[in-house]
């Protein structure tokens, strides 16, 4: 599939290598021939230095025959202008970075709407939301919803206390009762489709599947705790930490924000609900972290520009036992390091970003009839769940699964039929209209066909 990209910063550069490793004819453009020649020499892809508004560039760049045009520039309004006139120019679908708060209200559905755009992407919501999510449930790394939320993809980490480790997969129902199933395991640089005989361990990362209320009864048998985080403490007023305090203040949350800039501090004090608590000072200052409550919070969110700064600072609340600790780190190289000391929960805006028009690309893609529906990337993003939707011209309809003969590294993780949600075992068949959760590593799926061997 043909794709042009405007605008080559931190996420249009994270957005092409996922598209060029997806296989997608990528052509980018940027007003700065230096950064073309960088990008083109690491990856797979073609550039046109210019404005992503100018007509002759884009077509230079094969607007005609695009089938998606990706404009994440700095600015909001070249980014919709881009859009609009590529659309008009023959691109088959557009995606828009919007990120400014005024456009992201109930103005974003008009924009869409008037310039034809078939995605508003803002980062820094999705992000936003993403810890949103994390800080309802504390005990995972990540949750992910499908099939309007009748079933979750939680990713969590085993203590050694927890009452997983050590068991055998094939072990587990007789010991909980809860329906769930483990999916996938990442322990070290190594991910995991396991079989029955998979045995847990302490450090592992686990992805498992089950209703949002199977999760929760599944925390209460391992003794987790699974209330929300009350009290949270971000350091940091970008618009990633205006966009949380907003979610988590609208759902009764005692926020506290500090904000360095005197500036910025008072522009949030006049964005945010009267009862956020926003603190002009240095909060990269550990005692300025102690004064304002850092060892009796419930959560610690470091949102600052600087990835060293987040980690450092997020060891110190870790070191604090501040009970959930959640970092923004964005490059790949510091999000490995963070993970090898100790910070389980880390958020990379440009990755969520990238995941989305990846996705929308491989929904683009289908052609086959049994659509990907929904798709995340999982276990620091070596692992995917899919959603298909099961039509009659899958040839696994109607068979047992333990008769479907899958490819390796492919696991069915769950059905949802009628909205039930249900965790498969080898009797349960997939019928025409289920919607198929697929969990696969170092495997590209565009249609649910592609997982029989």
């Amino acid at each position: 599939m043909k794709v042009i990209v405007v605008g080559c910063g931190k996420i249009g550069t994270t957005v092409v290598e996922s598209l060029a490793n997806e296989g997608h004819d990528v052509v980018v453009i940027d007003t700065d021939q230096k950064v073309i020649d960088n990008i083109t020499n690491i990856h797979d892809a073609m550039g046109v230095c210019g404005s992503g508004t100018d007509c002759e560039t884009l077509k230079e760049a094969g607007i005609e025959h695009c089938d998606l045009l990706v404009a994440v520039t700095s600015l909001d309004e070249l980014n919709m202008l881009c859009c609009y006139i590529g659309k008009n120019l023959g691109a088959g679908h557009t995606i828009a970075r919007i990120r400014r708060p005024e456009y992201n209200t109930d103005n974003i559905s008009f924009l869409r709407q008037q310039l034809d755009l078939s995605l508003a992407l803002n980062p820094e919501m999705l992000a936003a939301r993403e810890m949103f999510n994390i800080l309802r449930f504390p005990y995972t790394v990540k949750i992910e919803t499908f099939s309007g939320k009748s079933f979750e993809i939680v990713e969590i980490i085993l203590k050694e206390e927890s009452a997983l480790t050590g068991v055998k997969l094939m072990d587990i129902r007789s010991r909980f009762k809860q329906n769930f199933l483990v999916v996938a395991v990442q322990r070290g640089d190594e991910v995991f489709i396991p079989g029955g005989d998979f045995i847990l361990r302490k450090g592992d990362k686990i992805g498992l599947t089950a209703s949002p209320i199977e999760v929760q009864n599944l925390m209460k048998a391992l003794g987790v705790d699974s209330k929300q985080a009350r009290n949270v403490m971000i350091l940091g007023g970008s618009r990633i930490g205006f966009y949380l305090a907003k979610l988590l203040s609208a759902a009764g949350n005692n926020v506290k924000l500090i904000e360095r800039d005197t500036e910025r501090a008072e522009e949030l004090v006049g964005m945010l609900p009267n009862k956020t608590v926003v603190i002009n000072d240095d909060g990269a200052q550990q005692e300025v972290l102690m004064e304002e409550g850092l060892n009796t919070t419930d959560a610690f969110v470091a949102l600052t520009g600087m990835d060293e700064q987040n980690i450092l600072l997020s060891i110190f609340a870790s070191v604090n036992k501040v009970p959930k600790v959640i970092s923004k780190v964005n490059r790949k190289e510091l999000m490995s390091m963070a993970d090898q000391l100790g910070l389980d929960c880390i958020i990379s805006p440009r990755r969520i970003a990238s995941d989305v028009v990846v996705r929308y690309a491989r929904a683009l893609e289908n052609s086959r009839g049994s659509n990907v529906e929904t798709m995340y990337k999982i276990m620091d993003d070596n692992a995917e769940v899919l959603e298909f939707n099961a039509n009659s011209d899958f040839e696994g309809i109607g068979v047992p699964l333990k008769n479907t003969r899958l490819r390796k590294n492919i696991l069915i993780g769950g059905i949802i039929r009628e909205r039930k949600a249900i965790i498969p075992t080898g009797d349960d068949k997939i019928l025409q209209g289920d919607r198929v959760i697929v969990v696969a590593a170092g495997v590209r799926l565009n249609d649910l066909s592609d997982i029989l061997a």
